[in-house]
């Protein structure tokens, strides 16, 4: 599954690096490891090892592809927790990796733990959202272990005032933006806004955080005043998120209208071959779908909660809306339904800023600067 241990220091060999996190695949942290796995393979400094704590709604098939495509990975017990400890120390010693960074709650905590159960160099954790369901006791146990852990990241500057608000070491606590793969939408220009279908995309994992039902009711507030657009929800989830929302459609009448695709494999299609883009949520920490929307050069419109404002200027590369303000949210959308000179220039403007600030390769080229920087 990986290299032989080689015994060499790290000033002569490639830095190894552990990354530990959720085998759920819904969320944008799994996909941040497996991108910065990906990348590590390709990189003559960094050895990099995969580990994916499995959970019930862990995909073979997506096992099998990562494996495929020849991705280092280990998966690991996901039943209890000590059983999730046990089993990362010995691959801990095994892989003997200098760098374990574990990404997202509750995984930072358990591959701490294993971390320094295995005497792994140096740890590293990465928190992915602005609001995690931490306990009194979750915390406590995060700051201990915030004290012996290299570097604390957030995965914008919001996450990283949150992790700062929660008590974590100013001097060991850093943002590391995420970043999203541009190739699929370099060809964004072949499809000019006028041109395209004149429908909203939204891509969200069914859950609490996201907030599905604004969207739906503004939807209906637009059908209201004559404008009736098509609307895709791409996104798994469970049966009891997505339930009260088809309730909610039917309830509205708007059946004709919206369309709930599950997980898509085709997001990049469906971004380029429609005007809008929007993420109404409750919550983030640096959203990758609303990162990729901008790169495919739709107009783009989010919530204005942490981590979506440091990622949209309001009116330069797209809109701002208040959270669950669904008569907000219909305004805005009518703008850029019906002004196309407006979308455009905003659909423009997140094409560059995504290209400029928000590449997977620089959010790479921080991650090894900083496993580099642990380990040497």
């Amino acid at each position: 599954m990986h290299a032989p241990v080689d015994a060499r220091s790290p000033e002569a060999r490639p830095v190894r690096v552990l990354h530990f996190v959720t085998g759920g695949f819904s969320g944008g942290a799994t996909q941040i490891a497996i991108a910065l796995t990906q990348a590590g393979v390709e990189s003559p400094e960094i050895e990099p090892l995969l580990v994916l704590r499995r959970k019930r709604r862990t995909d073979p098939r997506r096992i099998a592809e990562l494996e495929q495509a020849g991705v280092p990975l280990r998966v690991v017990p996901g039943w209890s927790h000590a059983a999730t400890i046990w089993s990362l120390v010995q691959v801990c010693r095994e892989f003997k990796p200098d760098v374990l960074i574990a990404h997202g709650f509750s995984e930072h905590l358990w591959g701490r733990y294993a971390g320094l159960l295995a005497k792994v160099p140096h740890l590293v954790h990465v928190e992915h959202n602005t609001r995690e369901r931490y306990t009194a006791w979750r915390l406590k146990q995060s700051r201990w272990l915030a004290q012996r852990t290299d570097r604390i990241v957030g995965c914008s500057e919001g996450v990283k005032d949150e992790l700062l608000a929660q008590g974590m070491p100013p001097e060991r606590t850093i943002a590391i933006p995420n970043g999203v793969r541009l190739a699929p939408f370099e060809n964004a220009d072949a499809h000019p806004l006028a041109q395209r279908i004149p429908g909203i995309v939204m891509v969200a994992r069914l859950s609490k955080q996201k907030d599905h039902a604004t969207l739906i009711r503004a939807v209906a507030h637009l059908r209201d005043r004559g404008h009736v657009v098509p609307v895709l929800f791409a996104g798994g989830g469970k049966k009891r998120h997505l339930a009260p929302l088809e309730q909610l459609v039917r309830l509205l009448g708007l059946q004709d209208q919206v369309r709930f695709l599950g997980v898509a494999r085709n997001v990049p299609e469906l971004l380029l071959t429609h005007r809008i883009a929007v993420l109404s949520t409750h919550w983030e920490g640096m959203p990758l779908a609303l990162i990729e929307g901008m790169a495919a050069g739709c107009a783009v419109v989010g919530t204005a909660v942490p981590g979506v404002r440091e990622v949209i200027d309001d009116g330069v590369d797209g809109r701002l809306v208040p959270e669950n303000d669904d008569v907000a949210l219909a305004d805005v959308l009518q703008d850029l339904l019906t002004n196309d000179a407006e979308a455009a220039r905003l659909g423009a403007g997140a094409r560059r800023s995504a290209r400029e600030k928000y590449g997977r390769e620089l959010m790479h080229q921080r991650y090894e600067a900083l496993c580099l920087e642990l380990a040497r």
